[in-house]
């Protein structure tokens, strides 16, 4: 029965809303690297982000401070974040609470609580044992030399305050963004 629900929420999933311009993003977490791209064509490349101090690939738990990877939309806007702006993005996903099932990090409630809310296109439940508040975001207060010096986000990927300002004229909620 499991497997029946995941098959057809994925498919209900992919044909969810996203952002009206087609501007989604590619984040390259080994070139530590954003690519704002419109179809195939980047339009725009923001070098220079951090990413969580773990490093990048499969949550295994909140508080691993791992960048995940994988495709998420951006789910909500914070205009008032102590990162100057915040991007939040779905996660955890479909394939995040799969894989998180099947390796028993998560319950069979919390599965379904997370493919409910891809499936009416809502934001996930943020406070599963895979952690949430996953987003894009700026510096806010902090010291851009150790922004460039290091790794240093609990996961989230990290831009300058002006780049976060410039890509705010280039997303919304709803735009794809893709984590490798």
């Amino acid at each position: 029965m499991l497997r029946i629900f995941s098959i057809l929420c994925c498919s209900f999933f992919s044909v969810a809303v996203s952002a009206s311009n087609d501007v989604w993003l590619l984040v390259d977490t080994k070139a530590r690297k954003i690519e704002v791209k419109k179809g195939e064509q980047t339009i725009e490349t923001l070098e220079s982000i951090a990413i969580g101090r773990g490093g990048a690939g499969l949550k295994s738990h909140r508080g691993d401070n791992i960048t995940p990877h994988g495709s998420y939309k951006i789910g909500w806007i914070g205009e008032k974040s102590s990162f100057r702006r915040f991007f939040g993005l779905t996660y955890p996903s479909v394939d995040d609470a799969q894989k998180a099932f099947a390796h028993h990090i998560i319950d069979e409630p919390t599965y379904y609580r997370i493919v409910s809310a891809h499936v009416n296109n809502q934001i996930p439940p943020q406070n599963t044992p895979l952690g949430g508040q996953i987003g894009i975001h700026g510096l806010g207060r902090a010291d851009e030399r150790v922004h460039k010096s290091f790794d240093w986000t609990h996961g989230c990927i990290a831009l300058t305050n002006g780049q976060i300002d410039h890509l705010s004229q280039l997303v919304d909620t709803g735009t794809v963004v893709k984590i490798k």
